[in-house]
């Protein structure tokens, strides 16, 4: 499983790393979907004030997102090195893919 021991010193200079570590087309899909359904969840929980939707919605993240590392890229999720970059990282990319400035 890839990885990298750099340290970032700003988010500029991680997320190009961070794409190189979603360069499987099935992985970046699954992120799509893990987030879509996050943003959803966050969306149902302000609109209900039932905020257990917001543990559900993370854990679909997550779940879509780190099969995708698993099954498809085979790599360790950057999440667990850099968390928050990770997490900006995947709204960035996720934005990407929704503008078609990344392939979906």
């Amino acid at each position: 499983m890839g990885g990298s021991t750099a340290a970032y010193r700003s988010f500029g200079e991680f997320y190009p790393f961070y794409l190189s570590q979603h360069a499987n087309r099935s992985c970046r899909r699954l992120h799509f979907v893990g987030t879509t359904l996050g943003l959803a969840a966050l969306l149902h929980a302000f609109s209900t004030l039932n905020f257990w939707w917001l543990a559900a919605g993370i854990a679909a993240g997550y779940a879509f997102a780190w099969a995708g590392h698993f099954f498809f890229e085979k790599n360790r999720p950057a999440t667990f090195t850099y968390p928050w970059y990770s997490f900006l990282g995947d709204w960035l990319m996720w934005r990407d893919m929704l503008t078609g400035r990344i392939k979906f």
